[in-house]
């Protein structure tokens, strides 16, 4: 099964974005990163190369680094941060709202379907079903948006 078979654009768009991904305590290599003063884990078998090969769909509206012309906001510093509370990103009025800050169990929910999770949001993003995909893809995460 290829790495991406589980990622399904939505609606009009063709492009896959996980806001995560605004998205994302997330989990980090098996010995742990420290984000906002909390140490997270890796799920057990969470592979980040993995990770790094299916945010490659991400990549397409969401950088790593500094804003800049993207369809959805950074992912810089995502861990621990509030859902929609970067100043610099227009979000929509459910992400506001939706009282979440980023973390591993936030994220997974989240990335496994992002209108359940946050009915409303802006992203065009079906979600990924697979949840060893999923864990990859936060421990990824988790390392290149410290």
């Amino acid at each position: 099964m290829a790495a991406t078979e589980n990622l399904r654009p939505i609606g009009r768009r063709t492009r896959v974005g996980i806001a995560a991904v605004t998205v994302l305590g997330v989990l980090g290599c098996c010995a742990g990163f420290g984000f906002a003063g909390s140490r997270v884990e890796a799920a057990p078998g969470a592979d980040p190369d993995n990770g790094k090969k299916l945010f490659d769909q991400c990549a397409a509206c969401h950088s790593l680094g500094e804003p800049g012309d993207f369809e959805g906001p950074t992912l810089k510093g995502v861990i621990g941060r509030k859902a929609g509370s970067l100043e610099d990103y227009r979000y929509s009025a459910a992400m506001k709202r939706s009282g979440v800050t980023w973390d591993a169990a936030s994220l997974d929910k989240y990335i496994t379907d992002p209108q359940a999770f946050i009915s409303g949001n802006r992203m065009a993003f079906a979600g990924i079903a697979d949840k060893s995909q999923r864990d990859d893809l936060i421990a990824y995460l988790a390392a290149a948006t410290r």
